[in-house]
């Protein structure tokens, strides 16, 4: 199966989707399909191919046409991966919603590797500047109730 990004993509089209509908339905060809949703068979062609790509759909050549059908396993799969997304917990309070990238090298070799920023803030997009200069509706909406900022106290000692 593609990555959940490509299949993403290929349903985010109104008309794939529409074309994902009617293939639930029948199997049908590409003449078929452009009739019943308005398209030349060429802009057809080119929806399914993107379809075909992520897996969602494939051919089975019958005569001279070629008739789609829609990959159940893969709408199931995708499926589970939406339920396990939705399933998720959410991280601890104290989890940073910013990351820094810190280049180290390692025996001449160059790793990026991600780590916990050192502002504290949670919604720091809406920070004045520094962290002194934030009034106390930010400090509220960033730390909830708390007598000062505590990037301040951090930054103090």
């Amino acid at each position: 199966m593609a990555p959940s990004g490509t299949i993403f993509r290929a349903l985010g089209d109104e008309t794939r989707f529409r074309i994902m509908e009617l293939l639930l339905t029948h199997d049908l060809c590409v003449g078929a399909l452009a009739r019943r949703v308005g398209l030349s068979e060429a802009a057809v062609s080119q929806h399914l191919q993107v379809l075909r790509r992520a897996g969602l759909v494939r051919g089975e050549k019958r005569g001279y046409w070629t008739h789609y059908t829609v990959d159940r396993e893969a709408l199931r799969g995708l499926a589970r991966g939406l339920e396990a997304l939705a399933e998720r917990k959410p991280p601890g309070a104290s989890a940073c919603f910013r990351t820094i990238l810190q280049q180290e090298e390692i025996s001449g070799e160059r790793r990026t590797s991600q780590m916990c920023c050192t502002d504290c803030c949670q919604h720091p997009e809406k920070l004045k500047g520094k962290p002194e200069e934030c009034t106390p509706e930010q400090i509220k909406e960033c730390h909830g109730e708390v007598k000062e900022h505590p990037c301040q106290s951090e930054k103090k000692d």
